[in-house]
């Protein structure tokens, strides 16, 4: 069978809820032909949601984790490091830019090995946690490297061959190829290698325009790199709003970074210490040269090693495919997390993870993955943040809606901050006015999106949301804006109804 049609058998959820009911009682029967119930080849945020969940649930449980790190990525080189970092940035950036509030600081300079101590000092305490919480005992952990010798069995290279009735694939990602041969021979940094500097660069190309390229070309700007970012598409963020890609644009370009889209890579030399990326744009052969590049264009399932095709697992362009239930091409393995995405987002992989070990230990009460609550952020500054629908999604799938937004320069609270950056902005069904996705370029705008995320669970109305109570001054009262601009647009439902 080959992917498309994987996919399209997998939508069908009663053919997988009739094929998980029946292979769980196959199981549940010949209980003792197995090593485990479940056993989970990943030990990263997906997997140990998995192994928690099921062993709760009663199932005989074990992690196998290849890493040559415990922790997965968002602990060890994903969200915390480059948080951490990033607030490091942010507390630079202000105290050297003070002078709106009357404030004099003269000579404001940084530690660098200090600044990537504390970073480190954090992911150790972290990825400490993990580890005590994956070795506590509650299920076995093995620390190795798994392969597929059969759908039911893997190999293990300190323990021998494991068997299981059911397996949860969890092995999160890695950093995707370049594209450009070249570039291996130039040489560069990766996002895992940019976050394990000693020293920082005088000068870097920034490859990518997504989340890992954007923060970090910020994070290296504001500490004192000549910082040049070339992108392939039209904007940078292209998976959000081209409205919150101008804006990130413009304060980039604002504070020194050099930024091109629209872009084509043609070419990557090594001349001495200095590197230099050809591309196209707008028709004409372009030559930048730096001390350093880093190569931020995503990451790839990490899954070569796996042997899939022996467990009868299909992908899709490199993925993982995936029902909504977690459920793969073979009825008894489930995935979670980076593996498998789309959305390589870790909130969502727990859920996933979550998800997964339930459906195997209670298949008559099956779980679905909803991203109607989709959640994204983005943490350079202004923070950009979005949850469910935006408008380019809205228009690709001929979705109606109406939109109103607010700028934060006409905003009391963020111009006491001198945070005029950046908007917010509403999505509304044009006759219940429901909010339909929410989208904050702005201060501390990760923080904002959840009072919409909290909304949208509980499908408010834009005229309930604009007549929420919000304490004056705050930054959160700008929601209530966009919300009375469409409450004049839209019929407000009659009482008793339901959006």
């Amino acid at each position: 069978m080959n992917s498309e049609s994987v996919l399209r058998t997998l939508g069908n959820p009663i053919l997988v809820s009739l094929t998980v009911v029946a292979h769980s009682a196959t199981v549940n029967e010949t209980r003792n032909r197995f090593d485990y119930d479940v056993a989970i080849l990943g030990g990263g945020s997906a997997g140990y949601a998995a192994a928690r969940t099921a062993t709760a649930a009663g199932l005989r449980t074990v992690v196998i984790e290849g890493g040559n790190e415990v922790g997965g990525l968002c602990i060890l080189r994903g969200c915390m490091p480059t948080k951490a970092l990033l607030y490091a940035a942010e507390v630079l950036h202000l105290t050297s830019h003070a002078a709106p509030w009357g404030i004099r600081a003269e000579n404001v300079g940084f530690d660098f090995a200090k600044v990537m101590a504390r970073k480190n000092a954090l992911i150790q305490e972290f990825a400490d946690y993990r580890r005590e919480q994956l070795a506590g005992g509650k299920f076995k952990f093995i620390r190795t490297r798994a392969n597929f010798l059969d759908p039911h069995t893997v190999a293990v290279s300190n323990a021998g061959p494991l068997t299981a009735a059911h397996f949860v694939i969890t092995t999160g990602s890695t950093v995707a190829p370049p594209p450009l041969p070249q570039l291996r021979e130039v040489g560069y940094l990766t996002s895992d290698d940019a976050l394990n500097l000693t020293e920082l660069p005088k000068s870097l190309i920034v490859l990518g325009g997504g989340a890992v390229a954007v923060e970090l070309a910020q994070f290296f700007a504001r500490f004192g790199v000549k910082v040049t970012l070339i992108q392939r598409s039209g904007h940078i963020l292209h998976e959000f709003d081209t409205d919150a890609a101008l804006e990130i644009e413009k304060v980039f370009r604002r504070d020194g970074i050099e930024v091109f889209t629209n872009t084509k890579l043609t070419d990557a030399r090594r001349d001495g210490q200095r590197k230099t990326i050809l591309f196209e744009h707008h028709g004409q052969l372009v030559s930048v040269s730096a001390e350093e590049i880093l190569f931020a264009l995503g990451r790839v399932p990490d899954t070569a090693s796996l042997d899939l095709d022996k467990a009868g697992v299909a992908t899709e362009r490199g993925r993982i495919a995936a029902n909504e239930f977690m459920q793969t091409s073979a009825p008894h393995i489930y995935t979670a997390g980076d593996c498998t995405g789309p959305h390589d987002i870790v909130h969502l992989a727990v859920q996933q993870g979550e998800i997964a070990a339930h459906n195997i230990a209670h298949p008559k009460t099956l779980r679905r993955m909803d991203c109607r609550l989709l959640l994204s952020v983005i943490f350079t500054e202004p923070q950009v943040a979005l949850v469910g629908l935006t408008e380019k999604e809205a228009k690709t799938s001929d979705i109606p809606y109406l939109v109103a937004s607010y700028p934060f320069n006409e905003h009391g609270k963020s111009l006491i901050m001198e945070a005029k950056d950046g908007f917010v902005k509403l999505l509304a069904d044009p006759q219940s006015g429901e909010i339909l996705g929410g989208a904050c370029i702005g201060p501390v705008g990760g923080e904002l999106i959840h009072e919409i995320v909290a909304a949208m669970a509980k499908r408010m109305t834009v005229h309930e949301l604009s007549a929420l109570p919000h304490y004056h001054p705050t930054l959160a009262e700008i929601w209530t804006y966009p919300a009375e601009a469409l409450v004049e647009r839209i019929p407000a439902p009659q009482q008793g109804s339901t959006p």
